[in-house]
């Protein structure tokens, strides 16, 4: 897997277990504040396709983790 790959399933997680526990309508809710997270991955999303750089994808690439394309 490359890089960028790595960075979209992490993104997916982080976004779907913090609607998990924020959504009120969830069986696992503990707190709404956790949809501000949700917003902070989008952003950092939003961010990283305006500005191609993404601080997760050079932490993992300095992991050892290949660059993708």
């Amino acid at each position: 897997m490359t890089s960028w790959q790595i960075v979209r399933i992490i993104a997916g997680c982080f976004i779907l277990l913090s609607l998990v526990v924020g959504a009120p309508a969830s069986p696992l809710f503990v707190n709404q504040w956790w949809l501000a997270f949700t917003a902070f991955v989008g952003g950092n999303l939003l961010q990283s396709g305006i500005t191609k750089w993404c601080l997760m994808e050079s932490i993992l690439c300095k992991l050892g983790v290949h660059a993708g394309n």
